[in-house]
């Protein structure tokens, strides 16, 4: 054969593939489920069977689908996939009320999520069947957060004769809602093979949350984090279901925090006057998480982690003492000084301020790693507990801190113009030994950072107590790296995979009582992180922390292996940087990298 003989040869096969492929079936390859994996396959294109891509076939491959986190009650994902027009889909709201606004934005930033399905380079097709997504809000006036709030929604999902695919979400809140529509982008998928977006047809799914408090800690003092990337943060919480948002903003460190009736606080404690939160900011980051189901809780730590800030108070002792050892557990060092009355004038502003700027339901008063070393070394102090008979011991440093803490809780109830549920760490003054002498349990709710195995849970539950798990063991995501201060690791590695995240069950700490668990919070801590690392260091793992507050699975971390590579891929189409788990090869051949 000649030279212009191979070239018609070569042209005539490149047409026969593009006749093949040019339409409909771009890739080459096909998946098939078997024994619950999607399997991958040379596509022969004499096969009169439709060819499923890979996230088609994840979706039916199993019980659950690509759902993250697991519904709680009936699911059914039907066993079918309709093409649907990404230029048709059209949100309808029957029930108006106080949260119209709410709604009306919850459907914008859907539509948003399902264009993000398509990858950058690529362009849905403009054709299929048109989505009709209702959403019912049983009491369209319900918009504020509550630790009793409702968040259960139905899903329903039924192809319509007039060439339309219906979507009902009822929820009897706008959160129920709100969950409902981020299911609902879960099942949309995208068909590399065909160009196409694809819903699962003839779904019915009932699904409320486990716990009521989900949350993620972001500490924005030791290190500043842009007002972008708690943005950022709080939409990948939304995207798996996480309803708080545990603003630690201050700490001896810095001061970011500006409070307008003592602006000279974060003057002196910003690390520069543009690494500052303004009323004007948080206010907006709390509308921001309010539209995705996320509170914005702030903390004010006291009356340990303080320093930066309060120089010209004179209302704090040992700041900077050395050596720090002495005195703290991280430098720089710095108390309150409880015996000051000045002192609690200065709390109400900060706690009036936050009331204004965050308007939450719940607040955290902090109480972490007070130093009885630190008081001791202050004359005044010493003298207050003398003229109060008390000793200078550490039972007695007890009392002094109770003396702040009850002063405090009153300064909060004035600012915050109600008794809202106060937080406090565990601490020398939550030991369940004395606790009840010193907090109501009808008042404060303890968070638990000690280790899962700490006595300290058992005991506090029986004692009635409601409790908030963020155990260092599982759930501080910034274990792991180099110290800080001096060689070696930090202080709680090693590192802590989303495996263990994902098997640290509240349920089984807490037994018979399990009913006071409020729920967990994985903490990330930023002496060794900004903004630069901060989706890598939360992300995915938040979301296996996520999936176990949600649905309180039985199962354990291999069971949810194959949907933890889909939702980490989720959030990276969303634009959140998280880490990547496995290689992508083990995505698209099940069952080859697990277990």
């Amino acid at each position: 054969m000649g030279i212009l003989g191979r070239f018609l040869n070569i042209v005539y096969l490149v047409l026969l593939i593009k006749c093949v492929y040019a339409e409909d079936e771009k890739s080459p390859w096909n998946w098939t489920c078997e024994d619950g994996k999607c399997v991958k396959s040379l596509l022969d294109p004499k096969s009169r069977t439709p060819a499923l891509s890979l996230n088609a076939c994840k979706m039916f491959c199993n019980e659950y689908g690509l759902l993250w986190p697991l519904p709680t009650g009936e699911v059914d994902l039907g066993n079918f996939l309709s093409k649907i027009n990404i230029n048709k889909i059209d949100i309808q709201i029957p029930k108006r009320g106080k949260t119209d606004s709410l709604m009306d934005a919850a459907g914008q930033r859907f539509r948003q999520i399902v264009s993000l399905l398509v990858p950058n380079e690529l362009s849905a097709k403009a054709s299929g069947k048109a989505l009709t997504v209702s959403l019912v809000n049983e009491n369209p006036d319900i918009g504020e957060f509550s630790l009793d709030m409702d968040e259960s929604y139905t899903l329903r999902v039924t192809p319509m004769s007039n060439n339309r695919i219906n979507a009902t979400i009822t929820g009897n809140t706008f959160f129920g809602v709100r969950h409902g529509l981020e299911t609902l982008t879960q099942m949309i998928v995208y068909d590399d093979i065909r160009d196409h977006l694809l819903i699962t047809r003839d779904v019915n799914i009932s699904d409320n949350p486990v716990y009521p408090y989900r949350g993620i800690l972001l500490d924005t003092a030791r290190n500043y984090f842009t007002v972008d990337s708690i943005k950022a943060t709080i939409d990948a919480m939304a995207a798996v279901k996480l309803n708080t948002f545990h603003w630690h903003i201050t700490d001896s460190q810095s001061f970011p925090f500006v409070s307008e009736r003592r602006p000279n606080l974060s003057k002196f404690g910003a690390y520069s006057p543009s690494k500052v939160y303004t009323k004007k900011i948080i206010k907006e980051i709390v509308e921001y998480g309010l539209v995705r189901g996320v509170r914005v809780l702030p903390e004010f730590d006291a009356p340990a982690h303080v320093g930066e800030g309060w120089q010209d108070t004179d209302l704090t002792v040992c700041f900077k003492a050395e050596p720090w050892s002495s005195y703290c557990v991280e430098p720089p060092c710095g108390q309150l000084n409880p015996t000051r009355e000045e002192l609690y004038d200065y709390l109400q502003d900060i706690y009036s301020d936050m009331a204004e700027a965050f308007k939450p339901d719940i607040f955290h008063m902090g109480g972490d790693e007070v130093s009885e070393r630190c008081w001791n070394s202050s004359e005044e102090i010493r003298q207050f507990m003398v003229q109060n008979r008390w000793d200078l011991d550490k039972t007695s440093y007890l009392k002094l801190w109770n003396y702040f803490q009850t002063k405090a809780q009153d300064r909060a109830y004035k600012a915050f113009g109600k008794r809202l549920p106060l937080i406090v760490w565990t601490s020398t003054l939550t030991d369940f030994t004395h606790v009840d002498n010193f907090l109501d349990k009808d008042d404060y709710i303890i968070q638990v950072w000690t280790t899962g195995s700490d006595p300290q849970i058992k005991n506090l539950l029986k004692q009635g107590y409601r409790l908030i798990i963020s155990n260092y063991d599982a759930l501080y995501l910034d274990c792991g790296f180099g110290a800080w201060v001096g060689s070696g690791n930090n202080w709680c590695s090693p590192y802590i995979g989303w495996q263990k995240v994902y098997d640290n069950s509240p349920k089984v700490m807490a037994r018979e009582h399990s009913n006071l668990i409020l729920g967990g919070e994985a903490a990330l801590w930023s002496e060794q992180v900004d903004t630069a690392a901060l989706d890598s260091r939360l992300w995915p793992r938040a979301a296996a922390l996520a999936e176990r507050l949600w649905s309180e699975p039985q199962g354990n971390w291999q069971d949810a292996e194959y949907r933890m590579l889909h939702i980490r891929e989720h959030l990276v189409r969303m634009g959140i940087k998280a880490e990547s788990l496995e290689p992508e090869w083990c995505y698209q051949n099940e069952g080859y990298c697990y277990h």
